[in-house]
């Protein structure tokens, strides 16, 4: 049983003040040590805690990619649970996708967006598209793919005012990530909204995995608009 996808609520104020952080990230965070999340995405150490993702990614957007039902049967009976998956990113660099099921739908979508949180990326964003070579960072600076189960995506760059050629589901994760012009040929059980989206942010995180020569370095923006990579 699959439901209308829906927006969340708007979040609650996060209070850094209020804040007890139990990881040495976290603590750094808390003691302005690290000001910035691409100081912790770059040395790959891990984000235990979503109130460093509030704290350091204040614009931060929270969108439910779908809500099913799933059944599981047990020799007390048959339980039910709701799945969630949601997406949050600032619609300039960063995004991040996850998932959760519980019994109750309002403690699905609380687990789903700090699972979201905990597993954020940077994308590399960029003119890639020979139609267009603008160089400004609307798009993808490359072709990626990514996979989930049977799911397989590809996101190729594309012109300026394209658009998102792209199904709902990828479309929204590709809005948060920032990117504004991109094509998108799936295939396989894109029906399965869970690996659906997860094919479009595995997609989306080997942007930052290509090793780039330096006269294209210049052309690529990782992070936040100003900030580009060296």
């Amino acid at each position: 049983m699959r439901r209308k996808m829906r927006k969340k609520p708007m979040r609650e104020e996060f209070d850094i003040n209020l804040w007890q952080p139990r990881t040495s990230v976290g603590r750094a965070v808390k003691e302005k040590q690290i000001t910035e999340i691409s100081q912790i995405l770059r040395q790959g150490r891990p984000i235990k805690e979503p109130e460093i993702v509030d704290a350091l990614v204040p614009n931060l957007e929270e969108d439910i990619l779908g809500v099913s039902l799933v059944q599981r049967m047990h020799k007390s009976g048959r339980r039910i649970k709701y799945r969630v998956i949601t997406a949050v990113g600032n619609r300039d660099g960063i995004v991040g996708v996850g998932h959760a099921s519980t019994r109750e739908i309002g403690p699905s979508i609380r687990k789903a967006a700090i699972a979201a949180k905990l597993n954020v990326v940077e994308v590399a964003r960029g003119c890639g598209s020979w139609e267009c070579a603008c160089g400004r960072p609307h798009s993808i600076p490359f072709e990626v793919t990514g996979r989930s189960g049977s799911v397989h995506m590809t996101i190729k760059p594309a012109p300026r005012g394209l658009g998102l050629a792209a199904a709902e589901v990828p479309k929204i994760i590709l809005r948060m990530a920032g990117i504004e012009d991109a094509w998108i040929h799936s295939r396989g059980q894109t029906r399965t909204t869970l690996n659906f989206a997860i094919a479009a942010f595995d997609a989306l995180k080997q942007t930052t995995r290509v090793a780039l020569r330096e006269p294209h370095k210049e052309h690529v923006l990782i992070g936040k608009v100003g900030e580009v990579s060296g």
